[in-house]
């Protein structure tokens, strides 16, 4: 999706990925620096490690506590950050890395756009607490949400992000397992579902499937998981993490240009390599 979008912005830039184990990371991250890359993108388990490897920090990052997304920028001779592709007559006296996350305002964009759900006021059911899921406690509780129910198979993963919110969010009514009644939203944050004889991400004797309005699963690759299977058989109303993929890589395409991204020529590039 970013080459696409690359190609229609006309920007003589490429995308590619690299693996990097993360005893590698910050040797990465300096030859990224060195190299004056316009930036990166940061995946599992790299994005809370590089919180003490960059050189600043956006508030989103500080936020969320989290970075996926990195901007090369240079210094330029009256001391201003700017990123270094517009460096283009004479080289900056400095260069540095800073982080962002453009995950968290994806969780709440997709939400909005591909599910049709507004969080505020809303009971949540969040399955998973550890990485993306700690990400998108955080961000829903922002939302202003009437509760958030933390399930997760490390309690005290849960009980820490839950104290967190709790110190942030004070208004919000949060605790750990699972609601009883109806919430407006269950939403996956854990693997499972990613190979398709996972089991479902939830205890169903302890919460059905009926008692959620809408189920949203991070998980776009199956694009029908069986949870999301298992929630259309329900009768709720259901959305993929296709969205989130798309709308976080929008955001840092527009960081590293400082355009507009093209979106629907990003959708379309994902659909197509990732369902055919």
């Amino acid at each position: 999706m970013q080459n696409a979008a690359i190609a229609a912005l006309g920007l003589n830039w490429c995308y590619l990925a690299f693996e990097v184990r993360p005893e590698e990371l910050r040797a990465a991250l300096a030859g990224a620096r060195a190299m004056q890359f316009v930036g990166l993108n940061l995946t599992v388990p790299h994005k809370s490690l590089a919180m003490d490897m960059v050189d600043a920090l956006d508030e989103s990052a500080r936020t969320w506590r989290a970075v996926n997304t990195l901007r090369v920028e240079g210094r330029d001779r009256n001391r201003a950050w700017l990123p270094i592709h517009q460096f283009t007559h004479e080289p900056p006296d400095k260069v540095r890395l800073q982080g962002f996350n453009t995950d968290a305002d994806a969780i709440v964009r997709s939400l909005r756009e591909d599910a049709g759900l507004e969080l505020r006021g809303k009971r949540v059911l969040l399955l998973g607490a550890g990485g993306a899921g700690g990400v998108a406690a955080l961000k829903v509780a922002s939302e202003d949400v009437a509760e958030l129910f933390l399930v997760n198979r490390t309690p005290s993963k849960a009980a820490s992000i839950a104290a967190e919110i709790r110190r942030r969010h004070p208004n919000v009514r949060i605790q750990l397992g699972y609601p009883r009644g109806e919430v407006d939203l269950a939403m996956n944050a854990t693997s499972l579902g990613l190979a398709p004889n996972d089991p479902l991400p939830l205890d169903e004797q302890q919460f059905s499937l009926r008692q959620a309005r809408t189920v949203y699963d991070m998980i776009y690759r199956p694009a029908e998981t069986p949870l999301l299977r298992a929630a259309k058989a329900a009768g709720c109303r259901t959305a993929n993490g296709l969205g989130m993929l798309l709308y976080q890589g929008a955001k840092a395409l527009e960081i590293w240009t400082g355009r507009p991204a093209p979106v629907e020529v990003m959708r379309q590039a994902l659909k197509k390599n990732i369902y055919g």
